[in-house]
């Protein structure tokens, strides 16, 4: 028979392992329990993070109550940058000319007898998104060489001159001389051309705006298209995108033309639209491009310095009755056709004079010297 300590030994082992073993469930049951429960936390404080972001994203304007929401490592926004516009001041700062790289000077036909011809199907160089009708002009830089490059503008009322035109002859364009011809409106081979003319943007005496030009690329060839364009904005107010831009062939100082573009804004160029070359030409004249110097053979005028090219002062020969008619030049009672423009007289058969335009043209009788002191001269082809 066991004695009781050996057999009480074995019973309190047993019971030992017994409850060590459910010690060990019950604590593997709450660490379980312990990491659902954190993981479970976890999701809801995400969840509930999430709910706070809608929350803020759609409260209205009177919410004020907030929960906090993560804040993010870096902030970034979705709305675009503004876009710069530009005001009547900036816009057309960048001048690019005749659309410089699609415009070829070489492909030109030659002077045939009209003063201009159309380039490119009479269609401007212009992009849709040049066509402004915010009013706004720009004037080239002059190049390394002094000459001019391009006039740019939109053209409104606005802009258009409300007084009269000043003086310009103290601007001297590359090129420039001072050289009269028989058979010349006026006789003067050239004239200051304006590129924008004084009648649309009254830009009057700048030289980036002004060139050397024969005086029938201007009136013959130039004057007729920025007639249609003053008109045109004259009568309806609307814009006209214009832009001209003097093609100089090399080092030359003096423009072989000029090239006029100009639409219409408000319905894409169906009012006025032309894209055309002025040939910088005189009939019956032989040009140097170079230098601008010329000869013809009926020169009669004079050189820069006033005097004809062997240094005497020369003028065309008055005919008899012109001679009679100079006998007395103060006496009263001749009758002489104005030019206010040019402020120029002329006798009334005199051929200059039949080329006035009528808003231009006056007819005034009296005298001579009271013409003169009225700051006009007498025409150097009739010679009244």
């Amino acid at each position: 028979m066991k004695e009781w300590g050996e057999k009480g030994g074995s019973r309190p082992s047993v019971f030992l392992s017994l409850l060590l073993t459910v010690f060990l469930s019950v604590g593997l049951a709450g660490c379980t329990e312990a990491v659902s429960t954190s993981v479970a936390s976890s999701t809801a404080s995400s969840s509930s993070a999430e709910t706070a972001v809608s929350y803020d994203e759609n409260k209205n304007d009177d919410n004020t109550a907030q929960e906090v929401t993560p804040e993010p490592t870096q902030a970034v926004s979705d709305t675009p940058e503004p876009v710069q516009t530009s005001s009547s001041d900036e816009a057309g700062t960048t001048l690019t000319g005749a659309a410089s790289a699609a415009f070829d000077l070489s492909a030109v036909p030659a002077y045939s007898g009209s003063p201009y011809a159309e380039i490119n199907g009479n269609v401007p160089y212009f992009s849709g998104d040049d066509l402004t009708n915010v009013s706004y002009e720009q004037y080239g830089d002059l190049d390394s060489l002094g000459r001019c490059t391009v006039a740019e503008a939109s053209i409104g009322q606005d802009l258009m001159p409300t007084e009269e035109r000043g003086r310009i002859g103290e601007i001297k364009p590359t090129g420039w001389h001072l050289v009269k011809y028989d058979g010349i409106d006026g006789n003067y081979l050239y004239n200051r051309c304006h590129l924008i003319g004084y009648q649309l943007t009254g830009e009057n005496a700048n030289e980036k705006n002004l060139i050397t030009g024969t005086r029938y690329m201007n009136v013959e060839g130039m004057e007729p298209f920025e007639n249609m364009t003053a008109d045109y904005i004259r009568e309806t107010g609307n814009h006209v995108l214009y832009r001209v831009t003097p093609e100089f062939e090399g080092n030359n100082l003096l423009a072989d033309g000029v090239l006029m573009e100009a639409e219409s804004v408000k319905d894409n160029g169906a009012s006025v639209q032309f894209c055309v070359f002025c040939y910088n030409v005189q009939p019956g004249i032989t040009i140097d491009y170079a230098t601008g110097d010329s000869s013809g053979p009926e020169f009669t005028g004079s050189d820069q310095s006033g005097q004809s090219s062997d240094g005497q002062a020369s003028q065309a020969t008055p005919t008899p009755e012109q001679l009679v008619q100079q006998a007395d030049p103060s006496a009263a009672g001749t009758t002489y056709v104005l030019n206010t423009n040019t402020k120029k007289f002329h006798y009334p058969d005199c051929p200059s004079a039949a080329k006035i335009k009528d808003s231009n043209r006056e007819e005034y009788t009296g005298s001579r010297d009271d013409l003169i002191s009225q700051g006009y001269e007498p025409c150097k082809n009739c010679n009244p």
